[in-house]
């Protein structure tokens, strides 16, 4: 059987490991944890990795310490950036911390009553009663300033990359992570952090930290920060971020995020993002270099995350909505959407407001709805060409010249989807009275 580092390792997921790491973790049950900045009340697929690596913790016996950064997240870790961020209030700051809590709870098993539940710690209840003359004196003084300034997070912001430089704030930024490691390590016998690459300097300071103060010994290992073949941003797309929770990314956008992955993507993400073994990896690989226009491998990328994160109901529901712009649904599968969701299959198709009184007693002429109310089609005479062609589907379904819309046309209360052939779509949208 692999040990931990051994299958993050094939699964492309170590960047950097301090020495020992992996022997340490060999002797038995280790405790671990990986920090998650509250920036915002929702994480999204960019934590997910660091989400996955305390899977793996867990499932090969360690116990994973999940920890919320109330008093980190106060300040505004520099890595990566080339400006300071905006300080959050605490009533922010709180909402954030408890919608991260309550996601963590759906990927980690917090069963106390098992030798390695997951544990959940927020650094503000340790931080929170502590003086700075305490913590200059009982940290602080422990640290250098040359070896604080070695980091490349401090480098780089005091370098030529940025002209605002770094304030006092951010460059104790380290040494509270640090604390943070050390509090762990004394109180929950937590020997290991884990994170990004970015984070190197930050873990390596709460080791260094544990050594110097306690003459202990503490461990570090990093991921590689995911990138996209194409060079844009991981977990982007036009509108912002992916986000693990639905109100923010609708499971049909989450599941097409993966879906439209490309080819070189898509085998380092299934590694990655999800459980499935090298074997069982490989063959599908394999499969779909035979025939990548079938993308099975994004396929089943998009059907194991979207699982994972939403349910398996939530696959079923998108892979049914995927379909409806490819002509192959019926409409059944139309109104059987929520609303959500019907919004995002149709988004950026054309669309017209009708009052609802338009609907009204026998309803709307087929032709009016095609043409002269809605500017869907240029004339009424194309309307009823294109009628008689039998290419004017609503909801799904073929119509006739002779066909009235009325509100049992509506989708969701409120839509009716027309379209002429495979792809031309438009929506209309009924204004209530």
């Amino acid at each position: 059987m692999a040990s931990f580092v051994e299958e993050l390792e094939w699964r492309g997921m170590v960047h950097d490991i301090m020495p020992e790491t992996a022997a340490t973790l060999s002797k038995g049950m280790t405790g671990g944890y990986i920090g998650f900045d509250p920036t915002a009340d929702s994480l999204h697929i960019g934590s997910l990795v660091q989400i996955m690596i305390l899977m793996h913790f867990q499932r090969f016996g360690h116990k994973p310490y999940a920890l919320v950064g109330g008093a980190t997240g106060m300040i505004g870790d520099p890595s990566g950036k080339s400006a300071e961020r905006n300080l959050l209030d605490s009533e922010t700051l709180k909402r954030n911390c408890d919608g991260l809590e309550k996601q963590l709870s759906k990927f980690l098993d917090f069963d106390s009553n098992k030798s390695n539940g997951a544990v959940l710690v927020n650094n503000y209840d340790w931080m929170q009663s502590i003086s700075l003359i305490d913590f200059a004196r009982n940290i602080g003084k422990h640290l250098t300033v040359n070896y604080m300034m070695a980091k490349d997070s401090v480098k780089k912001r005091l370098g030529s990359e940025s002209k605002e430089g770094m304030s006092f704030t951010e460059f104790t930024y380290q040494l509270i992570q640090g604390y943070d490691f050390l509090h762990l390590y004394e109180h929950h016998n937590c020997l290991l952090q884990m994170g990004g690459s970015d984070q190197w300097g930050n873990i390596t300071t709460g080791t260094e930290l544990v050594r110097r103060k306690l003459g202990g010994k503490a461990y570090a290992l990093t991921c590689p920060l995911i990138t996209k073949a194409d060079g844009t941003k991981f977990g982007k797309t036009e509108s912002g971020n992916v986000w693990l929770d639905r109100e923010k990314t609708s499971p049909y956008k989450f599941y097409q995020y993966w879906l439209n992955a490309s080819d070189e993507d898509a085998e380092k993400y299934i590694k990655i993002f999800t459980f499935l073994s090298k074997t069982e990896i490989e063959t599908l690989i394999a499969t779909h270099q035979e025939a990548p226009h079938q993308r099975q491998l994004q396929r089943k990328l998009a059907q194991e995350v979207t699982a994972m994160v939403h349910s398996a109901e939530d696959v079923t529901r998108s892979e049914q909505a995927s379909q409806i712009l490819f002509g192959n649904a019926t409409a059944e599968t139309l109104k059987s959407l929520d609303v959500q969701t019907f919004l995002d299959v149709f988004e950026g198709v054309p669309q017209a407001e009708l009052p609802a009184e338009t609907l009204a007693g026998e309803g709307l002429q087929v032709i009016d709805a095609l043409a002269g109310n809605t500017g869907f089609l240029k004339s009424n005479g194309e309307a009823r060409r294109a009628l008689k062609e039998n290419s004017i589907s609503v909801n799904k379904e073929k119509v006739i010249e002779a066909k009235q819309l009325t509100t049992a046309d509506l989708i969701c209360d409120r839509y009716i989807l027309l379209q002429r052939g495979k792809k031309n779509y438009f929506l209309l949208i009924v204004k209530p009275s």
